[in-house]
């Protein structure tokens, strides 16, 4: 976790210009509220979800705890409807044993295609409001 440094302007999956994820709790490899990401972010934090109750317990099963905070880290724990960052590759992983979270696409950095496949984030994205 870093408190990053001041980045240029980053794209989502879309090509389009990087939307924020989520400010409560802040989220972020920079906790910046975007899913930013740089040399230091070795976890790849691209991906924008809106964290469930099943992907947070299936995650844990895998290994990965969202739940429990790490105020050392600056990591509050996760309820279900938070806004998250999170790992590309653990969210692939997640997907993989059947629990998936809702995407946020705009809000999800481009980086992420080079571990997920466009078509795998599609058939998890939330739509936006405007188009309903």
């Amino acid at each position: 976790m870093s408190t990053g440094p001041q980045l240029a302007p980053q794209k989502n999956v879309l090509g389009q210009p990087l939307e924020p994820c989520g400010f409560d709790p802040l989220t972020g490899f920079y906790r910046d509220g975007c899913c930013n990401t740089g040399p230091d972010d070795r976890g790849v934090h691209t991906i924008c979800c809106v964290v469930t109750a099943e992907f947070l317990t299936v995650s844990a099963q895998l290994g990965n705890d969202l739940s429990t905070p790490m105020p050392q880290f600056g990591f509050p724990g996760l309820r279900p409807g938070d806004h998250w960052c999170v790992c590309a590759s653990r969210w692939l992983q997640v997907v993989q044993a059947g629990a998936a979270c809702p995407v946020i696409l705009e809000a999800t950095h481009e980086a992420t295609l080079e571990v997920v496949p466009f078509e795998t984030l599609l058939e998890y994205a939330v739509i936006p409001k405007t188009l309903h």
